[in-house]
């Protein structure tokens, strides 16, 4: 017996031949190429982690998020317990009749290392008027003491005032004191203290501003009966979230104009109540804005890194359409090498981002990994017309990724409309194959 007729040597042809046994191998090699492509994921969450860490100790330093609530005028009033025998002190709460609220928002970008967080500060204008109620429960009520009213602004980090804070109630100039006095309902602020004659007929105007510092986030608690806000600044990517959205929005390269209009029906409390109440419904109704870094390099490196699998599936067609259609054999360690390359990618992609902006990182790992694969494939194919042919292939997906993952609102549907086209080229170039009748023969 022969050895080219043995059982052995046809087994080791069929091995070497078998489109089918290609194909699983490659098959294989994609799902083994899956774990290295998860710990990079892994390595992407964990540096955007550290990134927060470092925000968040940022925020620390400088001052977290702001929101601000009030002016509310506050007079204590006594009731009488007919149990106990006893007089509680309670505080009558009063809302402003009109609230107006004049924000311009300074962003800065400060850098922890390698990281960057979104700071700013702001000259926040305030002006409106109170107007006592002539309606108060009457229920055992013993006293009101209007000369010692007061006012709270509740302010949720003070770390972030940077002046001193002068008010202007009618014609008086009062100053303030540190710390919240109705702290049930207003957790941290500052205190003014503003004697009143008990007169309900008359408009109680105030006026006073406020230099404040932050991070990210400005909010507003809609405590008028006609509230107006009116933010503005130079950041041009804003998110406004809250309870209530602008009623106009003007965002362009520029920065962002941003007004509110919330009436008293709006929200879920009165203009007035004794008691600690309404302390959930007043921070519930709070609206604002996000100064966000829109697709920060972390969120387009996860973004890109979820495209692993079909970059890997293309670049791996290419490879076996030269082997069954140009009969140049691919050892299935050649695919394992080009496909290690293709994860690389994504691990300089994150490495060189952090120390440059997202776009040149994207332009130099493309570049390399392309060149590596390229030069590669001129000793694999050994024609340089498929070799080019690679080329451009690589560069196509790779400039295919780049937009999609620019396009934060169309990426699905680019994605999806990217997908169908491949495949439909592949169909296209592929529709004459005999898959029934070839083997892979080298050369």
């Amino acid at each position: 017996m022969t050895t080219e007729n043995s059982p052995i040597e046809k087994v080791n042809n069929w091995i070497k031949n078998s489109v089918m046994l290609k194909l699983m191998t490659i098959t294989i090699l994609m799902l083994l190429l899956l774990i290295p492509t998860s710990m990079i994921k892994s390595i992407i969450s964990e540096r955007e982690d550290l990134n927060n860490l470092a925000s968040a100790d940022v925020s620390s330093k400088w001052a977290q998020s702001q929101e601000i609530n009030g002016p509310v005028l506050s007079i204590p009033v006594l009731y009488e317990n007919l149990v106990t025998k006893s007089i509680i002190t309670r505080y009558w709460h009063i809302l402003p009749n009109t609230l107006n609220i004049n924000s311009t928002i300074e962003p800065k970008q400060l850098r922890r290392g390698i990281y960057e967080v979104v700071v700013y500060g702001s000259e926040i204008e305030f002006f409106g008027d109170f107007q006592i109620p002539d309606l108060i429960d009457q229920n055992n009520l013993k006293e009101i003491r209007y000369e010692e009213a007061f006012l709270t602004v509740g302010i949720s980090d003070l770390r972030g005032i940077q002046n001193n804070v002068k008010l202007k109630w009618g014609d008086q100039d009062l100053g303030v004191e540190p710390g919240s006095k109705i702290s049930d309902l207003i957790h941290s602020g500052i205190t003014i203290y503003t004697p009143l004659d008990g007169k309900t007929e008359k408009l109680l105007p105030f006026e006073f501003n406020l230099d404040l510092q932050g991070s990210r986030n400005m909010s507003f608690v809609p405590i008028g009966s006609t509230t107006n806000v009116e933010v503005s600044s130079s950041w041009a990517s804003p998110s406004f979230g809250g309870n209530f959205l602008p009623d106009e929005r003007e965002v362009n390269e520029n920065g962002f104009l941003a007004t509110w209009n919330v009436l008293q029906l709006n929200r879920n409390y009165p203009q007035s109540w004794v008691g600690s109440e309404n302390a959930k419904s007043l921070r519930a109704s709070a609206f604002g804005v996000n100064l966000i870094l829109p697709l920060d390099d972390y969120q387009k490196s996860m973004r890109s890194a979820k495209y692993a699998v079909m970059t890997i599936a293309l670049t791996f067609l290419v490879f076996f359409l030269v082997e069954i259609l140009n009969k140049r054999k691919i050892h299935p360690f050649q695919y394992a090498l080009v496909g290690l390359a293709l994860c690389l990618f994504y691990t300089l992609l994150v490495s060189i981002s952090e120390h440059s902006n997202f776009n040149f990182a994207y332009g130099i790992s493309t570049i390399g990994i392309v060149t590596m694969i390229s030069l590669y494939s001129l000793s694999v194919f050994k024609v340089r017309k498929l070799s080019i042919l690679l080329i451009a292939t690589l560069a196509g997906i790779y400039g295919f990724l780049f937009v999609t993952i620019q396009l934060a609102d169309y990426a699905l549907l680019l994605g999806s409309l990217g997908l169908t086209i491949i495949l439909g080229l592949t169909m296209y170039f592929t529709r004459k194959v005999n898959w029934y009748d070839i083997n892979i023969q080298a050369r």
